[in-house]
């Protein structure tokens, strides 16, 4: 008999105003449209078993995103992890303020092409992660997953770039 495993569904936010280009402000506080937030309640409705953690970025738009399913399963845990958006794309760290200036600040975030360049806000006194920070953040996150009981199911509210470096992080970082 095979031991069951410990099943992780990663849910990107639904549709947010940076989305659809409607969205200038703080990077966290990033909301989610009205398509987004009709999207919630569907996935919300959508379940077919309670799950047995919810885990959640802290970002608003993933908030948004997880309130409908947690208000749905009101006794499962909710926890909140550092699962949030890659920080390059915080336009405090490139000066921007324009979608020209956003554009031109993330292609030159890659045409340094070092896993450990880190922008700075010199206004703000802080400095964005690395990409080799954000696979670690990944590394840590399947870490703690691995710690829960065999056989829990757990929803993880996420964002895209943050997927996608889990599956750096799998396909390239010893496949866990």
């Amino acid at each position: 008999m095979t031991e069951e495993k410990t099943k992780a569904i990663f849910i990107r936010h639904g549709q947010s105003c940076a989305n659809v280009g409607i969205w200038d402000g703080e990077f966290s506080q990033i909301p989610l449209t009205k398509l987004g937030l009709e999207q919630v309640q569907v996935l919300a409705n959508s379940w077919d078993f309670a799950p047995d953690r919810i885990i959640v970025s802290p970002y608003l738009r993933t908030e948004q995103t997880a309130a409908a399913t947690i208000a749905r399963f009101p006794d499962v845990p909710v926890e909140r992890w550092p699962v949030h958006e890659f920080t390059y794309w915080d336009r405090q760290y490139w000066g921007g303020t324009t979608p020209e200036d956003d554009r031109e600040g993330v292609a030159r975030f890659w045409r340094i092409c070092d896993p450990e360049h880190r922008f700075s806000a010199t206004e703000v006194g802080e400095t964005a992660e690395s990409f080799a920070d954000l696979l670690l953040r990944g590394e840590v996150m399947f870490d703690r997953l691995a710690k829960f009981p065999r056989g829990e199911r757990i929803l993880v509210f996420t964002h895209g770039h943050f997927m996608q470096a889990l599956r750096h992080v799998l396909l390239f970082e010893g496949g866990r």
